[in-house]
């Protein structure tokens, strides 16, 4: 796992050497860092105190703007022997189709918030999510990264 702060930092890389995999690293980080940013300007604009829904609501008003696309409250079945049961997981955000954004307005993150993030990554097939926890001072202390290599 791997957390905001180690992602804070950023390596580009172009030229002839990229390959398909590294130009989709490129571009899922720089969702995230997008993401992020809308997240933030959000806090800093409401603060903490907020219900989840209204952080959810207004970072989609922010990524509109930042010309993401994304998906609200998307239902995410299990298939269970060839079987598609609705077992009642529901993904916050899907941005890009690429990030899961998971909204928190908790004390702290909890391993049980990881474990629902990874959760989602492992059904849903997506390697990336968000976790934003808003009951926070300063975002950048409640933004978990996740990465699920499968």
């Amino acid at each position: 796992m791997t957390d905001f702060h180690e992602e804070a930092t950023i390596v580009s890389r172009s030229g002839p050497g990229m390959n398909r995999g590294d130009a989709e690293a490129l571009r899922i980080n720089r969702i995230t860092e997008k993401t992020i940013g809308c997240a933030i300007e959000v806090h800093r604009t409401l603060g903490p105190g907020l219900l989840e829904s209204a952080y959810e609501e207004c970072t989609c008003f922010e990524l509109s703007h930042a010309d993401l696309r994304f998906r609200r409250q998307v239902d995410l079945p299990v298939f269970y022997k060839g079987i598609k049961l609705d077992c009642g997981y529901r993904m916050d955000l899907v941005v890009e189709e690429l990030v899961i954004v998971e909204f928190k307005t908790v004390e702290s993150l909890l391993p049980v918030h990881d474990a629902q993030l990874l959760s989602y990554l492992k059904l849903s097939g997506i390697s990336v999510g968000l976790l934003i926890n808003f009951h926070v001072p300063v975002l950048k202390d409640g933004i978990k990264r996740i990465v699920n290599r499968f």
